[in-house]
């Protein structure tokens, strides 16, 4: 039988988190990290990582599990959260996955074939460079003539994305969009996603970065710079982190990183929407309609019932 698991997600800003330790406490779940940042040691404050205390005694998984100097894709934190899906339904308890990549979540519930072309890190970097230099539409208009496909799908602020695409073809000469991937889910799962309504998305989108700044997000920052941490790698290309640098290196002004910060949180949030309307199976939950308490109700009623 196919291991049972609930997935929780929605933009950054949303309100995931309290949610998700509420649902773990009523069905006996176990928490697993679907957040690009949240993987990462030393940046808690940029990642907004969920602390010990908001954890309330949920076991959590896939959080601070590399040095912001290696290499992590999609497909390792697919065989991890296979894993860790095992090990807790086991140990009889659920898997719970939250957070807002969803890639992530995508490569977890679909049995896909993901590209395994290998990688050539000073390529890579050299292509981050080219973005950095010239701009990120410039890179992304390499892809153009060898890959139209992805080019069309990829957003040019994507760079990530676009920089992986661009080094499949350069390993593999063939185009990434021609490494198809089959959605043939592989877990008995629903899959929840929560919404608000923009205006008030943005607003706790800018309070959020303002209560990062609070927090120490630019002593964060100095600090993973002192341990040698540079843009060029793929964690501090991260929101918050690469805006931050920009202030350290007199790229921008202190105020003009702030903004740029809430920029691109606000714009992620609409890349991550975009992303989870097109998703399979997707129950959206609007928390304009119900309060926490009513969509907890809501989502342990149709869980139980499925």
């Amino acid at each position: 039988m196919k291991e049972k698991i609930l997935i929780l997600s929605g933009p950054t800003g949303v309100g995931k988190t309290s949610l998700s330790i509420k649902l773990a406490k009523n069905l006996n779940g176990e928490i697993i990290s679907a957040d690009s940042m949240q993987i990462y040691k030393h940046m808690d404050i940029g990642s907004a990582k969920i602390s010990s205390h908001e954890m309330d005694g949920i076991t959590h998984h896939l959080i601070d599990i590399c040095e912001p100097d290696e290499i992590f894709n999609v497909s390792l934190y697919s065989t991890l959260a296979k894993n860790a899906i095992k090990d807790i339904t086991n140990r009889g308890n659920l898997p719970i996955i939250v957070g807002g990549t969803g890639l992530y979540i995508r490569s977890l519930i679909f049995d896909q074939s993901f590209c395994e072309s290998g990688e050539d890190k000073e390529y890579r970097n050299h292509l981050y460079n080219l973005a950095k230099n010239n701009g990120n539409k410039y890179l992304h208009n390499l892809l153009k003539d060898i890959d139209l496909e992805s080019y069309n799908k990829i957003h040019y602020n994507n760079v990530k994305r676009v920089v992986r695409a661009l080094e499949v073809y350069h390993l593999t000469n063939k185009p990434f969009s021609s490494f198809k991937q089959k959605n043939i889910p592989i877990f008995n799962y629903k899959y929840y996603t929560l919404t608000l309504n923009k205006d008030r998305l943005y607003e706790n989108i800018n309070n959020r970065v303002d209560a990062m700044i609070e927090n120490g997000l630019l002593n964060e920052v100095i600090y993973l710079k002192k341990l040698g941490y540079t843009k060029d790698l793929q964690s501090m290309q991260g929101i918050g982190y690469k805006e931050i640098l920009d202030y350290l290196d007199n790229i921008t002004t202190y105020d003009e990183a702030i903004e740029k910060i809430k920029q691109g949180s606000r714009n992620y949030a609409k890349r991550q929407m975009t992303w989870f309307r097109k998703e399979e199976g997707n129950i959206f939950i609007s928390r304009d309609e119900m309060n926490e308490s009513e969509i907890l109700e809501f989502i342990l009623n149709d869980f139980n019932r499925s």
